[in-house]
């Protein structure tokens, strides 16, 4: 998946079932907060997602500068200079050596000796551990009811040796990461996915030139392993694939464009205002309608609205995976189709 998108972690943890119909709530909290197999951080898009724990580095390496180099452009228009930025970082670390705290307690810690203009930019950004954090030395930890800590990494993650890798090499795996699960794609649509510039993402292609497959298209080529290629000219299609993504979706945000989702007509049912971004009806990789669901009383409530007729088989499609999340969710079930 290159990171499940965490915004929201109800979604979080339906975009692991939805893939993946055995897994529990409870494994993937474990894994989080007590095997620490995964870990929770700010990543593509300087948005929060879940990675495996031993890829962390891969994915910090790779979005290290252009994360950094976005936080330096904030803070110097705030007319922080750089020395003075980044003495925030070994700060931010003393403060946490005692243990996780909410940005909240560690803004209270470093207000009283930090200079007006440090403090104006505390007041006016939420972004006051995004330096550590885009270095990866902070991380997301488990905090109580709905308030949000941050740890050291070196406290929180197993075995955890801070060794980044070189960008380049960081963003070739990365992308290799991306094509696998996304591709077809173009480099455009990398670099919107990860928000790396497209200045830092084009010197990738001659690098790895080699092992990507390029098909051509009408207005850009895109691009796969060459590798994958040869597997999916191999596979035949057995039956109709449906699948109930949930709201936020990390294969709904994996391109610029969205032609190949769902038309134009429908656009606004799904990528909504203020980025809101609905649940869908995946209908052999195409968006064939939005629904919702709601736990009551130990039955779980699921409407789906499809964008047009629905057949005999996708609807028994649709009724299988209803069935399956009611499960996952340890409930009853009633099914309404629009």
């Amino acid at each position: 998946m290159c990171g499940v998108q965490a915004q929201v972690m109800s979604a979080a943890y339906l975009q692991l079932w939805t893939r993946n119909h055995a897994i529990t709530r409870d494994e993937v909290e474990s894994a989080l907060w007590t095997a620490r197999t995964l870990v929770k951080t700010s990543l593509m898009r300087q948005t929060l997602h879940l990675v495996p724990t031993d890829e962390f580095l891969l994915y910090i390496s790779a979005l290290r500068p252009s994360r950094f180099a976005q936080a330096m452009r904030v803070m110097d228009r705030c007319g922080i200079s750089r020395e003075e930025s980044e003495a925030l970082i070994p700060r931010i670390m003393d403060i946490l050596s005692a243990g996780p705290l909410s940005r909240p307690a560690i803004a209270a810690a470093i207000r009283p000796k930090a200079s007006k203009r440090v403090r104006f930019w505390m007041e006016n950004s939420w972004s006051l551990v995004r330096l550590p954090v885009a270095e990866g030395l902070v991380c997301y930890g488990k905090g109580e009811g709905n308030v949000v800590v941050f740890i050291r990494t070196d406290q929180w993650l197993p075995n955890f040796k801070p060794e980044l890798m070189s960008a380049t090499k960081a963003q070739c795996a990365l992308l290799r990461k991306y094509l696998r699960a996304y591709g077809p794609a173009t480099i455009t649509d990398f670099s919107h996915w990860a928000g790396i510039p497209m200045q830092e993402v084009k010197p990738l292609l001659p690098v790895m030139e080699a092992e990507l497959a390029e098909i051509p298209g009408d207005e850009k080529s895109s691009y796969l392993p060459r590798e994958d290629v040869a597997v999916l000219n191999k596979s035949s299609v057995r039956e109709v694939s449906i699948r109930l993504l949930p709201i936020f979706d990390s294969y709904l945000l994996a391109h610029r464009d969205k032609d190949h989702l769902l038309s134009a007509q429908h656009y606004k049912r799904v990528y909504r205002n203020q980025g809101w971004i609905s649940p869908v009806v995946l209908v052999d990789g195409a968006i064939a309608g939005v629904w919702s669901h709601k736990l009551q009383n130990k039955t779980l409530l699921v409407e789906i609205e499809p964008f047009g007729k629905v057949s005999r088989a996708v609807r028994a499609g649709i009724e299988r995976e209803a069935e399956r999340l009611a499960r996952f969710f340890e409930s009853g079930l009633e099914l309404k189709v629009a």
